[in-house]
């Protein structure tokens, strides 16, 4: 099968198309073929190799464990393994894999798959796993998101942050999305009931007004965060990458900082890595077939063209997700 490949860490000159063996499927893995792929900034760290941290959780010290890129996917199943009784061939699904998801074929423990929402693309669908149970588990879970709060999204055109907008809405609140002049119309279309540009105003603009402050973007002082918020306010911290040092980057302030500060103060400041799982994928699905929540693609890219792909998420211009199509 074709596959995009990686022998060493380093930028997207190091991945080739290359042909390789199919993925043998395990007793409880799922062998699905590859209808598109999700990219997103998680892809780019672990090509990379930066910060060192990634290396340090198990993705190889020296080269990437698993050689083929992509983790998101939605496809269509082509075997399963002896213990999978509830999935079978021809089922079109989507979530995470284990063998990496630019290739025509990917291997995928079933307790991390679940059934496509029945209204979406198989490009749609492929970029939701991650970002979308990024965003459920931030407002749902590290939140506690309830009716009529206020919430702030930063990063409200981005891959989690387009979501964590809608479903944020889906849960009753009143949502301020936080982007840049080109983006503020999208983020509006997403169900925003303000937006703040931050070519122009700062978060803080409106004093501490936000219940919950979801940041996506990662690279704001926690200072000037805790600024917008209540004084029993929620701020959840998703990710890290601007900013930092080569070992750390940008997540010492999510993993160092934030947990510290937190003891000190009355507002709740969570550091969120989401796990995703059959069920968290069936709710989001449930949230997408009913019209509450739609996947927003910003480019395509075919197989081939996955380098490319992950150099435009990389640049930081991306409005909602990229995905590639096998």
């Amino acid at each position: 099968m074709k596959a995009i490949f990686q022998d060493a860490y380093g930028p997207a000159d190091v991945l080739q198309l290359r042909d390789i063996d199919q993925p043998p499927a395990g007793d409880d893995e799922v062998l699905v073929r590859v209808r598109a792929a999700g990219v997103d900034p998680g892809v780019w760290h672990l090509m990379t190799g930066h910060p060192y941290l990634v290396r340090a959780f198990g993705f190889g010290l020296r080269r990437p464990k698993v050689p083929v890129r992509g983790v998101d996917l939605a496809g269509v199943v082509e075997a399963v393994g002896a213990a999978v009784t509830d999935l079978h061939p021809g089922d079109e699904v989507y979530g995470v894999c284990e063998s990496g998801s630019y290739a025509e074929y990917a291997t995928a423990r079933r307790q991390r798959l679940a059934h496509k929402p029945a209204n979406t693309t198989f490009e749609q669908a492929a970029v939701a796993p991650i970002s979308g149970v990024t965003a459920l588990q931030a407002v749902r879970d590290c939140a506690g998101v309830q009716p009529d709060q206020q919430v702030m999204v930063i990063g409200a055109a981005g891959g989690v942050g387009s979501f964590a907008v809608q479903i944020a809405k889906a849960y009753g609140a009143t949502v301020t999305g936080v982007c840049s002049t080109g983006k503020s119309d999208l983020v509006r279309s997403l169900g925003a009931d303000d937006v703040i540009d931050y070519t122009r105003d700062e978060i803080d603009r409106n004093g501490p007004r936000y219940d919950v402050l979801i940041d996506t973007a990662g690279n704001r002082p926690l200072r000037l965060l805790r600024r917008a918020l209540t004084p029993r306010g929620t701020l959840v911290l998703v990710g890290g990458e601007n900013g930092g040092g080569p070992l750390l980057a940008g997540f010492d302030r999510a993993m160092l900082r934030a947990p510290l500060l937190s003891m000190v103060t009355r507002q709740r400041l969570r550091n969120l890595i989401a796990k995703v799982g059959a069920a968290d994928l069936d709710e989001l699905r449930r949230h997408i077939e009913s019209g509450a929540v739609t996947p927003v693609i910003d480019r395509t890219y075919p197989l081939s063209a996955a380098p490319d792909a992950i150099r435009h998420v990389a640049a930081g211009h991306a409005r909602g997700k990229t995905v590639v199509t096998v």
